[in-house]
């Protein structure tokens, strides 16, 4: 047992523990290996809500505030009763080690994560209904196509080509940047043309290379902007498949003319086909690098909307 000079105050480890959570409280009074355990189980446990999901709650926020405040007081309770079984003579039992080490094991990490693995996106529009609907949050992952001047925060990396790249395939959901807006917009949409092929919108059904792509009437759609819409069912040629919607007959967009993909550009479509801003009008092609990444997983409605049905976006 150590003196009663060693030991850390309880209202500095209190403090510590509520603004640094167990891992920074942990350090504080000089037991690493606990900070660690701490770690690993506060990062197990991120991981396993950002995968299976957050309830699709509008007021999610504040709970999420009111989770966050109770999380730190449940760090102190967990941090004090230990506070005297150690001496904080350790290297990082230090104020400043504890500052730093607790800024990269949350903010850093985060930055890194953020940047180089997966960022959350949120969908604004009806334009990819019924697969992403307004309030969705979703994971995208930025290694899935490599590393483009879009995909990472810093421009690092030349305005043309990717590091690791991987070209996408047709079905995948990307966010990208439309190159007419600077990077300044986010776009998500499907790919459905490839470089090379010849894309072509007749009387609604989407044609590629000539052949049109199997389309079966599934049934009615209703949403809140879309209540009276047509659900299909578009099957692209290695097997993709995913719903669409119809909204209208001969709208504008369901007849074009050949479109054919540049080297080096993808094209893409909304799933909400008559609402939908995409490679058939103002966007146009999609080059590589402006690619961000792929959308993989929803992990929030923030309007409350159920999404677990259609959570996996791969």
């Amino acid at each position: 047992m150590a003196d009663r000079q060693d030991y850390r105050s309880w209202w500095s480890t209190a403090l510590i523990s509520f603004f640094g959570g167990m891992f920074g409280g942990f350090l504080w009074i000089g037991t690493g290996r606990l900070a660690v355990v701490s770690l690993a189980v506060a990062a197990a446990g991120i991981v396993f809500f950002c995968y299976y999901g957050f309830p699709a709650l509008p007021n999610i926020a504040w709970l999420a505030i009111y989770s966050g405040f109770a999380f730190n007081l449940l760090s102190v309770a967990i941090v004090l009763p230990f506070r005297t079984r150690f001496k904080p003579d350790k290297w990082y039992s230090s104020g400043y080690s504890v500052l730093g080490l607790a800024f990269l094991s949350s903010y850093a990490a985060a930055f890194l994560i953020r940047s180089f693995l997966y960022q959350p996106f949120s969908m604004p529009s009806t334009s990819m209904e019924p697969a992403l609907q307004p309030g969705d949050y979703f994971f995208v992952s930025k290694f899935a196509y490599g590393y483009g001047p879009y995909s990472l925060p810093l421009p690092i990396l030349h305005a043309q080509g990717r590091l690791f790249g991987t070209e996408p395939r047709r079905g995948d959901i990307v966010v990208f940047k439309r190159p007419s807006d600077s990077g300044l917009v986010d776009y998500v949409k499907r790919v459905v043309g490839l470089p090379g092929d010849t894309v072509q919108m007749v009387d609604g059904t989407l044609r590629i290379n000539g052949v049109a792509v199997l389309r079966e009437r599934i049934g009615s759609y209703s949403s809140a902007e879309n209540p009276d819409a047509t659900l299909e069912r578009e099957t692209l040629p290695e097997g993709s498949t995913y719903m669409v919607l119809d909204l209208m007959p001969d709208s504008i967009l369901d007849n074009t003319q050949p479109l054919e993909v540049p080297p080096g550009h993808f094209f893409a479509l909304g799933d909400n086909r008559d609402n939908s801003l995409d490679s058939r009008s103002s966007v146009g092609m999609v080059p590589y690098e402006n690619l961000v990444g792929k959308a993989v997983r929803l992990f929030w409605n923030a309007n409350g909307t159920e999404y677990k049905s259609r959570q996996v976006l791969d």
